[in-house]
């Protein structure tokens, strides 16, 4: 897939967003949250091949920890070993990842706080 081509589907996942992460980003924008920076729907190249890159698109992305947050809804449940393929990858590169279900943003933020705050300190 060309960099536009995946530049423009993330644009479209910014304006698509689940309330579970409508929720994340209004709480930690604009440095809300530990005064860290904080982007949405971020793209990271993770291969390339005969000409050919490949991406990963982060749903939240602190770059000066290289932390990566994934709020997983219903279609996780149906590609868990895509998700375990692709962590593993991430990891490889240097990143954190940190998981959330959709449920524990919108029901549980004291939680969700809680584990951020650890992955970030």
């Amino acid at each position: 897939m060309k960099y536009r081509d995946i530049l423009h589907f993330a644009r479209e996942l910014r304006k698509n967003q689940t309330p579970a992460e409508e929720f994340f980003w209004k709480m930690v924008r604009n440095r809300q949250f530990m005064g860290k920076k904080f982007s949405r729907q971020y793209i990271i190249e993770h291969s390339e091949i005969q000409g050919d890159k490949s991406f990963f698109i982060a749903d939240f992305h602190c770059h000066e920890k290289r932390l990566i947050v994934e709020i997983d809804g219903r279609i996780h449940e149906q590609q868990v070993e895509y998700d375990r393929i692709r962590e593993e990858v991430l990891k490889d590169m240097g990143f954190v990842i940190v998981r959330f279900r959709n449920e524990e943003v919108l029901e549980g933020w004291d939680m969700v706080a809680r584990r951020l705050w650890e992955a970030l300190g």
